[in-house]
């Protein structure tokens, strides 16, 4: 696996599980494990300001004030959306989550395209 310059903002580590599953790329993915402060947030990602940042979120109020604090904080970051027909990142298909992340040419495992 080639390690990558991008980092991942998902919400739990069941999330993250998910992604490495399917990743053929070591991007730094983070956790807020919940909802999080603009500090707390600022916190986690300053070290990685000169580095594209993707928000993939869960489909729920929880995602979507996530969500928020990083369009407000990190307005250069790049959003990924599941269907709201999933609902957590965690239910969402591994196929689906591999079309989302290399639609935004994150390498993903040959076997789930």
């Amino acid at each position: 696996m080639e390690f990558s310059d991008k980092v991942i903002l998902v919400e739990g580590r069941s999330d993250k599980l998910r992604l490495l599953s399917i990743l053929a790329e070591a991007p730094e993915i983070i956790c807020t494990n919940g909802t999080i402060s603009n500090v707390k947030l600022e916190e986690l990602l300053s070290p990685f300001e000169d580095v594209p940042i993707y928000a993939f979120l869960d489909a729920d109020k929880s995602g979507e004030q996530i969500r928020s604090v990083v369009r407000r904080e990190f307005p250069e970051a790049i959003h990924l959306y599941i269907s709201p027909m999933y609902g957590e990142v965690e239910k969402t298909p591994l196929k689906v989550l591999a079309s989302i992340l290399q639609h935004v040419n994150i390498k993903v495992k040959k076997e789930f395209l």
